[in-house]
């Protein structure tokens, strides 16, 4: 089998190849990432397989009509798992069109490059090709404290532009199965969390500032609920969307960890306390502050995973507590990457600066 991932080089496709390869019981060929290396991609992240010969890698964009075409015509992927996109909420409040240029129009076109790429095969091996889009259950909107978590039969109601973007981007995937018949497949994963995570979402943000004795900032009254999933169980579960899903339906993946960001922040403060203690002789948790919270926070996603377990056999691995107690440690032994990604090194050494 081959496989082209987008978006390989950032946290959940890189850590989906780092699962891949560790896979004995998936004969994985060929592995094609294709990334166009945005801020948020790293090829650090990828290193230890630069000279891999099931290895290869592509510095272009998903909206590249003629770029992707070439690469799919080159490689004979038999699945893409595109996990490209703009994926921070506060980024797409500043500026939103980045947005939609990735998340709708690329998804577009990458779709439309497969549609073709589909078409020229035989039809045994039409049946045996597949698009997985990885999209958010921020899709679904906002959850009260007592509504019962999201469904795949859940309403779309995006509060964000970067939830808008990705709900149009399922709404294409919708339509392609509809429309023309494609192989494929939509999973809306909640809030994942790990290693290679970029320093400016919350868990990656908390545990780096914390060590570097900085505030710890936390929106409004911290009160806001999501659920986690560590990035780990969220591959795990993509394999078996990809091996086993049924062609045009959508499955939620969560982790059952229903947080508030206090009992997020609260967590990293006192592992980190455990593991390394501050040297000034603080408690991390002092170093807490709530600023003014964000517009259209979403007050709280949960997802339903009956669907997945049910026909798939999926379930999540990994408690919040041994999540978390890996993650932490991950950060902690990976305090070069952190210092290049914190410090813009990561980008001069990829321009060549």
């Amino acid at each position: 089998m081959k496989l082209l991932i987008t978006g390989g080089s950032g946290f959940i496709g890189s850590n989906f190849i780092h699962h891949l390869f560790g896979q004995d019981e998936v004969l994985i060929e060929e592995i094609i990432n294709v990334d166009a290396l945005s801020y948020a991609g790293n090829p650090e992240n990828l290193s230890i397989y630069e000279n891999n010969p099931r290895y290869c890698f592509y510095n272009t964009d998903i909206g590249q009509t003629e770029e992707i075409a070439q690469i799919l015509e080159r490689h004979e992927p038999d699945a893409i798992f595109n996990f490209a996109a703009e994926s921070h909420v506060d980024r797409s409040i500043n500026s939103p069109e980045p947005f939609f240029c990735t998340n709708v129009i690329g998804t577009l076109r990458l779709m439309e490059a497969f549609r073709a790429y589909h078409r020229k095969q035989s039809p045994e091996r039409q049946k045996k090709l597949r698009f997985l889009h990885i999209s958010t259950d921020e899709v679904y909107g906002s959850l009260n404290r007592d509504d019962p978590p999201f469904t795949e039969q859940t309403p779309y109601s995006p509060n964000s532009p970067y939830a808008a973007s990705k709900a149009s981007s399922d709404h294409l995937i919708r339509a392609a199965y509809h429309t023309y018949g494609l192989p494929v497949l939509t999973t809306n994963c909640s809030n994942n969390y790990g290693p290679y995570q970029f320093p400016e979402k919350l868990i990656p943000l908390m545990i780096l500032n914390a060590l570097e004795g900085k505030a710890l900032p936390i929106y409004g009254d911290g009160q806001n609920v999501r659920d986690w999933l560590f990035v780990e169980d969220h591959c795990c579960a993509l394999l078996k969307v990809w091996q086993r899903g049924k062609l045009g339906e959508t499955y939620n993946i969560g982790g059952n960890n229903e947080k508030t960001n206090v009992e997020i922040v609260d967590t990293i403060c006192d592992l980190l306390d455990q593991k390394a203690p501050s040297s000034a002789g603080l408690r991390y948790q002092e170093l807490k502050t709530f600023v003014t919270d964000r517009p259209g926070h979403d007050k709280r996603y949960a997802v339903d995973t009956s669907k997945i377990k049910k026909e798939l056999g999926w379930h999540p691995r990994e408690t919040f507590s041994s999540g978390m107690e890996e993650t932490i440690q991950w950060y902690l032994d990976n305090r070069a990457w952190c210092e290049r990604i914190t410090s813009g090194k990561y980008q001069r050494q990829r321009l060549g600066l």
